[in-house]
């Protein structure tokens, strides 16, 4: 599983990287941006997923229709997603037509249009994004989670904003915003496919290389000044209760990272787990429930999520929290152990595959770690895991103080957030 990666940094800061993969006759371009939704102050906030939807509205040379007739008229695809660390704009094209997806892409990111005319549909097209997402209960629980783990900090606000801040966002702070953090020094161009290095960093350069590096732009780290709170309790005209529970954590450097990564997935990633077999296959109480963690900088979060039947919600809740309590008190088999570890590689593995994958594999390293992280050292980690590890960064983790809990349930439940309150309380 090697991987064939080089890297060359302009004069201007600006990384280019290349994962030359000479079995396939596709190439996927992605130009990184390091700035997301914790980049933005309180007056900006949504301005980051604002301007990956305008980026495709059109340029000083193309319209938004010659955009996407550039690379969907050559058989590629063009796409972006905006995260509260970074923002990417992508192409998949045929290898003949990298240059051509390049020079959109560049196009984009150098000198979008932002018409007024523009930025009104597009804001009542986010609108109804929001408005899209407020009707799955699922996703306000787990907004409402972030709001609950890093409370009146930028990681706990939606990264699409809200629609009183849409309003507030216009032309003027679009153009600050793009000026100070889509700069040089914070952007990655990544090439995955059939590629050759040096002719995609001559590329670049002559596209890229003359822009004034910028500077990084600054953020709020969380410490323990910002609040976190316990629980949220949302009445909804729904069926099912959704819960999220999540635990404030570390960041992406810290050395249990690994052993986290294990604990996640034996306690909820997969039909083998223990949340899914107790609370689904034992005693049927949801169709749905797993675990996943998501690390940044300095902070993180080990979440569950689960719709569970309205009149057994609290039962339900117990046995999640027993599940927890069982994490810490006593080592993995070494059979679990195994089959944890044996689902994070093949998973890592199978995830590698493809173009697209491995542009957002290395261009995720380079803007989180500095550096691409080959996949035989994750694995290396990954395998030297112990029993006792998983046991114990359980007992750090699942305690009621890191512990958050966001639940949207039927107007007519008869929950309490005090039960709540009560039944999180376990986990000391």
């Amino acid at each position: 599983m090697m991987m064939d990666v080089r890297r060359t940094d302009l004069s201007n800061g600006l990384c280019v990287i290349t994962a030359r993969m000479p079995q396939v006759s596709s190439v996927a371009i992605g130009l990184w941006v390091g700035a997301g939704g914790r980049h933005e102050s309180p007056e900006e906030s949504g301005v980051s997923h604002f301007l990956e939807h305008l980026l495709f509205k059109g340029t000083r040379r193309r319209t938004a229709q010659e955009i996407s007739r550039e690379i969907e008229g050559r058989g590629g695809y063009l796409n972006a997603f905006t995260q509260e660390e970074s923002t990417c704009y992508y192409a998949r094209v045929a290898s003949e037509h990298a240059w051509t997806a390049l020079d959109v892409l560049t196009d984009m990111y150098l000198d979008p249009k932002l018409a007024e005319e523009d930025i009104a549909k597009e804001r009542g097209v986010i609108l109804e994004e929001i408005m899209m997402y407020r009707d799955q209960p699922q996703h306000v629980a787990e907004e409402t989670l972030g709001e609950l783990l890093w409370a009146d900090h930028a990681l706990g606000r939606p990264l699409t904003g809200t629609p009183e801040n849409l309003g507030r966002v216009g032309r003027g702070v679009m153009r600050r915003y793009l000026r100070t953090h889509y700069v040089p020094a914070r952007t990655v161009a990544v090439f995955a496919g059939a590629v050759d290095h040096e002719a995609c960093v001559k590329r670049v350069e002559r596209l890229l290389g003359a822009r004034p590096a910028g500077a990084a732009p600054a953020w709020k780290k969380v410490t323990a000044a910002v609040k976190q709170k316990p629980v949220a309790l949302i009445g909804k005209a729904i069926e099912q209760t959704h819960v999220a529970m999540g635990f404030r954590l570390f960041g992406r450097r810290h050395p249990d990272r690994y052993a986290l990564r294990v604990l996640s997935v034996a306690l909820g990633e997969n039909m083998s787990s223990r949340l899914f077999h107790t609370v689904r296959e034992r005693h049927g109480l949801a169709y749905s429930i797993h675990s996943g963690a998501q690390l940044f900088d300095e902070t993180g979060v080990l979440s569950v999520s689960a719709g569970l039947d309205r009149k057994r919600t609290m039962r339900a809740l117990d046995l999640i929290v027993g599940e927890l309590n069982k994490m810490k008190m006593a080592p993995m088999s070494g059979a679990e152990l195994r089959r944890a570890k044996d689902y994070a590689v093949g998973q890592l593995r199978l995830s590698l595959e493809g173009t697209a994958n491995q542009m957002l594999w290395v261009g995720d390293n380079i803007l989180s770690y500095g550096r691409f992280i080959p996949p035989e050292e994750i694995i290396a980690q990954v395998e030297a895991v112990t029993s006792q590890d998983v046991m114990r960064v359980a007992g750090d983790v699942f305690r009621s103080c890191k512990a958050s809990l966001a639940v949207v349930a039927p107007a007519e439940s008869g929950l309490e957030e005090h039960r709540l309150i009560t039944g999180m309380a376990r986990l000391d």
